[in-house]
């Protein structure tokens, strides 16, 4: 796996957790969640490439996606 630059912003983290409720977010919440996110994310992607080769495709699908998330 190749080392790749993290993509959420913070501000998406605080979006979230208010939305679920959360009157304040503290920096280190926001960044927890972050880090949770994408590294699942990853998993997901290693997961759903791999599903795609396997079918001996290229082009990831959203039902890729959708049964990697069931193999986690």
């Amino acid at each position: 796996m190749t080392s790749v630059k993290r993509l959420l912003p913070l501000a998406a983290m605080e979006k979230i957790l208010k939305k679920c409720g959360a009157e304040r977010v503290s920096d280190k919440a926001k960044i927890a969640l972050k880090n949770i996110i994408e590294d699942k994310a990853d998993e997901i992607a290693i997961n759903a490439v791999r599903l795609a080769k396997h079918a001996g495709r290229k082009t990831i699908k959203s039902g890729d996606i959708k049964l990697a998330t069931k193999t986690n």
